[in-house]
């Protein structure tokens, strides 16, 4: 008897473990990155990493970051904020100013279409969003309009 409870446990053991494994989806990525050379893919693919990227892979000419992370542990959205906190421009969010400036001066690339308030918030550019109406209102329900800043009054 003790015998066959051993091995319902140790059944069930590998079935839970199974099961708890299958839980973990993982999701491959491309998001744009602006950059120069290879300090900069040092930096930009460390960054990833350090927001729960387990592969990180930064192109020089096509500007793309390929990503692999676990959903259950990060997103591209926190991918994006931490390669953006290091001073880098993806494609949702902007380095601010402090950040871009620290970078080597072979890493900082032609910045186009950023905005006084994207450099001092690091905000994802929402009124470039075809979903934000640009009205106060329109940013209720849009996290990266929390403050209101981009949108008209």
């Amino acid at each position: 008897m003790k015998t066959l409870n051993i091995y319902a446990a140790l059944l069930f053991s590998i079935f839970a473990i199974n099961f708890s494994f299958a839980q973990t989806t993982v999701k491959k990525e491309t998001l744009q990155v602006w950059g120069n050379c290879g300090m900069c893919k040092k930096v930009i693919e460390k960054a990833a990493k350090s927001a729960g990227a387990s592969f990180a892979s930064w192109n020089e000419d096509s500007k793309e970051l390929k990503v692999s992370y676990a959903v259950n542990k990060t997103s591209a959205e926190k991918i994006q904020q931490a390669v953006a906190k290091s001073g880098y421009d993806t494609q949702d969010f902007v380095a601010n100013e402090l950040a871009y400036n620290k970078l080597p001066g072979c890493c900082h690339y032609e910045r186009k279409g950023i905005t006084k308030v994207d450099l001092n918030m690091g905000s994802k550019k929402c009124c470039d969003n075809a979903k934000c109406g640009k009205e106060a209102d329109a940013c209720k329900g849009m996290s990266c309009c929390k403050d209101k800043t981009c949108c008209k009054s």
